[in-house]
């Protein structure tokens, strides 16, 4: 990544008398993704120069103002750091939990400020990307970039063809309906009674593969995430976790 980072530092300097948006500069930071920064500072999270920011379109120039979070001054970080991470069941995706849980956090012990990027449930394993790079937050989590996410999924019950063809052509939960996605059987398990199924979409609704099952009727007995991209931890054990490789990154790019 050194050439991206030198290439940042350029970018930089040609810059320094620009303005940017500040929740774009907080996400470019590693603090969250830009949606997530724009609720930080209605939530009067923020300070720019001292002072309290109260409201979104505020700009700022990385190379003279001063940027706190939380009472801590927000600066770039020189290295991108990319971690994948295969979630255990148990564990919430988030940096802080108000009730006490245990979070994805406590399974990363790094120095450098890392965010997850996108949610996984408490009830949901698998692959979890964590990292300090904001535009990168934003490039895998936004639908428009259509960034493929495949799950595996233990259903309730024998799945039939035509309840597969309703998930790959999109179904109707909370109000809209799906985009088409790719599904397909993997297994299905007459004596117990369930079905395996996998299922890839490229949006991320809240508990949306949940939803689109119960939509057809079925019961989610588990759920696990085993791509993301052509990235699989296949090969990571549960609870661990390795560095994306360069060219891993730039798959998602």
């Amino acid at each position: 990544m050194k050439d991206q980072t030198e290439n940042n530092q350029k970018n930089l300097k040609l810059e320094s008398n620009e303005e940017i948006r500040l929740q774009k500069y907080l996400s470019e930071c590693g603090i969250a993704s830009r949606r997530k920064c724009e609720e930080y500072i209605l939530e009067k999270k923020v300070k720019v120069n001292g002072k309290i920011v109260e409201k979104l379109g505020v700009k700022i120039n990385p190379t003279k103002d001063c940027v706190e979070f939380e009472g801590k001054k927000v600066e770039q970080e020189d290295k991108k750091i990319y971690i994948l991470l295969n979630k255990p069941i148990g564990y919430v995706t988030t940096v802080k939990d108000q009730f006490k849980r245990n979070t994805v956090m406590d399974l990363i012990k790094k120095e450098k400020r890392l965010v997850p990027v996108g949610r996984l449930d408490m009830y949901t394993s698998g692959a979890l990307i964590l990292t300090n790079d904001g535009e990168f937050v934003y490039r895998v989590t936004h639908p428009k970039h259509e960034i493929e996410k495949t799950y595996n999924v233990t259903l309730k019950g024998i799945i039939k063809k035509e309840e597969i063809e309703k998930l790959k052509n999109g179904i109707e939960i909370d109000g809209y309906k799906t985009k088409p996605a790719k599904a397909k059987i993997l297994k299905i398990d007459e004596e117990k009674n369930i079905s395996r199924i996998e299922i890839t979409i490229h949006e991320g609704k809240n508990r949306q593969i949940r939803k689109m099952c119960i939509a057809i009727g079925k019961k989610v007995l588990a759920l696990h995430r085993s791509k993301i991209g052509n990235i699989s931890v296949k090969d990571l054990k549960v609870g661990s976790y390795r560095y994306l490789t360069k060219e891993e990154v730039k798959s998602l790019y």
